[in-house]
Parts: C-alpha cells; structure tokens; sequence
C-alpha cells in the first residue's frame, strides 16, 4: 500500500488591510475614496441639473394652466356685465321715454371714453 499523506490545510481567513486610522481611534472606511467622492458628486450635480429642468417645466406648464383658467374667468366675468348692463337698460326703458333712454346710453358712452 502506498502511503499517502493527506495534507489538510486549515482554511486561512484572509483579513482584508485596514485603512489609515482616523484622529478618533476608529478605522476609516476604505471605499470612501475622495476619486470616489468626485464621481458621487457629479452624479449628484447631474441629478440635480435634471431635477432643475423637471421643475422648471412643471412650473411652465402650471402657468399655462393658470393662464388659460385665468382667461376663462375674465371671459365670463365680461359676458356677465354685458348681461347686467343690458338687463339694466330694459329696466329702465320700461319705465322711461324711448328717446330718453338712448340719450341716456349715448351720455353713458361719452362718460365711459372721457374716462379712459
């Protein structure tokens, strides 16, 4: 029979090289490299830039959209006082002269131009 020796080699943990020591006694993190820190910073510098444009659109298009209900309000805040104004007229041609109300329209014009 031949002899064979086995050779067992224990498992050896390989203990990874600590970084420097900071003031406080602790171990500094070895993947906190400051080339590292530069590429986290501009991929934060890009986020930011993106964020920036998506707000500065979200806030375009809130505009518009204020803009446009903005004109709507106006618009039937106009056709409401010519309604009123006409309805006004009516009342008093009830109780009026015909003639005097025109006059009274035509007074009401030159007023409204000589103030604006």
């Amino acid at each position: 029979m031949s002899t064979e020796v086995a050779t067992a080699t224990a498992p050896v943990a390989i203990v990874p090289a600590q970084g420097m020591r900071a003031s406080n006694g602790t171990n500094r993190n070895p993947h906190s490299d400051p080339r590292q820190a530069m590429v986290h910073m501009k991929k934060r510098l890009e986020e930011r830039k993106f964020m920036a444009t998506v707000k500065a659109k979200e806030k375009e298009m809130k505009d518009e959209k204020e803009a446009e209900r903005q004109r709507r309000i106006t618009a039937l805040k106009e056709k409401r006082a010519v309604k009123e104004e006409k309805a006004r007229y009516e009342k008093l041609a009830e109780t009026m002269h015909k003639k005097r109300v025109e006059r009274l329209k035509r007074k009401e014009k030159r007023n409204k131009m000589l103030k604006s």
